[in-house]
């Protein structure tokens, strides 16, 4: 198991069984071997025959909570990461797992409590004080954050994740940067992946320093080779919003059965970077409604209703399925997906970005939602994406490594927010950042009343929201608004010629 050896290790699994079909660790590591090879339904079956063996061993159980967070099963996940918690386990990598669970489902506090525990197990696992790091971010933490990720880089002096995450938290100074060690390590890393990590660290921290065009560099150095290393063509994407346009036109809308009545959701929608979390926070700082996060449940629930069988969660075929798929009982899968999380509040706000192109389906699914769109300038909008370092597992996110994609992307973005617009008016409020930075109260007011809520004076002190916040702007939402990200694109000058032509041809105006 410890070479990934999965086959020779199967065979000796194999060996105990056929001697002992009861015994239960050679059923569990037939789970993991199957984990190991991202089989993760076969992998929560076998794990289950363990468990059903021995039920109080919490390795077992914080694995098997693994498979189900990473299968979005989150109540389950929950459940036995809390039960595997309640044995007291002494094992660090236990521990790790079931922190990083409950951080996975949201209960962020208690991962920190998992988290520290595993760490002062095993101190000089870089990878338990990384997700230590991680769990001090979304509640806010900063200082232990900062101190968890340098422990971290202590332990494994090259571990480029770690040295982005810490350059992305602080503020660089010049008495206090990263730089002449970012550049040393950037000098002999050799793989594409920790080359975009350090390229990244090194732009935020010459960003910080008013060196912008430094900073620039630096991101289409890292970024070039990232985009060279997966071949990436805008063609796919250009289908993908195709199809959405044509199989969720003015027929399907008028056509789609009615769908599951609650009130209950509040998506917020929009391109990445355009101040989702900050339009979030204004409205979850009301006390009827609770953050959610960013879900990927409804495309999920989407998929699994149209019965679409391909590894990606939106393709042709999920979207040509989903047109089928009855709609109430979408709603409800939906719904039903959120638990325990949502439900003890009237309404919950869903902040996925992407579930712009589910719009047609939410509003089938979900008639009563409300769904919000933030809008930003077209070319600070194409920045921020252009400077954002995404998952880089995340396919979708794929339009990010090059000034030209992110223009082509965001042209086809906002020529589905006009669709929406054209065959669901009124449906959906959009809203501009700069209009909420320019005038916080009368923006704030409106989002309330648009959700349907009595005003709250709490929705303008936002920054104050002690809730968790797992998305990129984790620091700047526990500020009060500020402007200093309004217009950034034209510090660039004619560097960000590709965004500003590519965008021209399309007919949208940048000035």
């Amino acid at each position: 198991m410890a070479q990934r050896a999965f086959k020779q290790a199967h065979e000796c699994c194999a060996r105990i069984l056929s001697l002992e079909p009861g015994h239960a660790d050679a059923h569990f590591l037939m789970g993991m071997i199957a984990f190991g090879q991202n089989q993760i339904g076969k992998a929560l079956a076998l794990i289950d025959r363990a468990v059903a063996r021995v039920p109080d061993n919490p390795e077992y159980l914080a694995r098997r909570a693994q498979c189900l967070a990473l299968m979005k099963r989150n109540a389950e996940a929950l459940d036995a990461a809390q039960r595997a918690l309640a044995l007291d386990p002494s094992d660090g990598l236990t521990l790790d797992t079931i922190g990083v669970v409950l951080s996975r489902v949201g209960a962020h506090d208690r991962a920190v409590d998992a988290l520290s525990r595993a760490v002062a197990v095993a101190p000089n696992q870089h990878q338990f004080h990384f997700n230590l790091a991680s769990a001090h971010l979304f509640l806010g933490n900063f200082e232990q954050a900062e101190a968890s990720y340098e422990a971290a880089i202590a332990a494994k002096p090259d571990f480029f994740r770690a040295h982005w995450a810490l350059s992305d938290l602080v503020k660089a100074t010049p008495d206090k940067n990263h730089i002449a060690r970012l550049e040393a390590l950037l000098e002999r890393a050799s793989n594409v992946d920790n080359r975009l990590y350090l390229c990244h660290a090194l732009a935020k921290e010459h960003e910080d320093l008013g060196d912008d065009l430094r900073a620039l560099d630096y991101l289409i150095r890292g970024k070039a080779d990232k985009r060279t290393a997966i071949s990436y063509s805008v063609d796919g994407e250009r289908a993908l919003f195709a199809a959405v346009e044509e199989h969720c036109g003015a027929e399907y809308i008028a056509q789609a059965a009615e769908g599951h009545p609650s009130a209950e959701p509040i998506f917020i929608i929009g391109m990445p970077r355009t101040g989702t979390t900050l339009v979030e926070r204004i409205i979850t700082s009301h006390s009827a409604v609770f953050s959610a996060g960013e879900l990927q449940d409804f495309a999920l629930a989407l998929k699994r209703a149209g019965g679409s069988r391909t590894n990606a969660i939106l393709d042709l075929e999920t979207i040509s399925a989903g047109v089928k798929v009855d709609t109430a009982e979408l709603g409800q899968r939906y719904l039903a997906s959120t638990r325990p999380a949502t439900g003890r509040t009237p309404h919950f706000v869903d902040k996925m970005p992407m579930n712009f192109f589910y719009v047609g389906f939410i509003n089938a699914a979900l008639p009563n939602a409300k769904i919000i769109c933030l809008r930003r300038h077209p070319m600070d909008t194409c920045l921020s994406n252009f400077r954002q370092l995404f998952r880089l597992n995340h396919s979708y996110y794929n339009y990010a490594y090059d000034l030209g994609d992110v223009a082509e992307y965001y042209a086809m973005f906002d020529r589905l927010m006009a669709h929406w617009e054209r065959v669901l008016p009124g449906r959906m409020l959009q809203v501009y950042y700069e209009d909420v930075v320019a005038d916080q109260e009368a923006q704030s007011r409106r989002l309330i009343e648009f959700c349907g809520l009595q005003w709250e004076d709490a929705c303008l002190d936002f920054h104050s929201n002690k809730s968790p916040v797992a998305t990129a702007s984790a620091a700047q939402v526990r500020e009060p608004i500020y402007s200093r990200s309004m217009g950034r694109w034209r510090r660039y000058g004619e560097r960000l010629a590709p965004i500003r032509e590519r965008l021209e041809r399309e007919g949208i105006r940048v000035d």
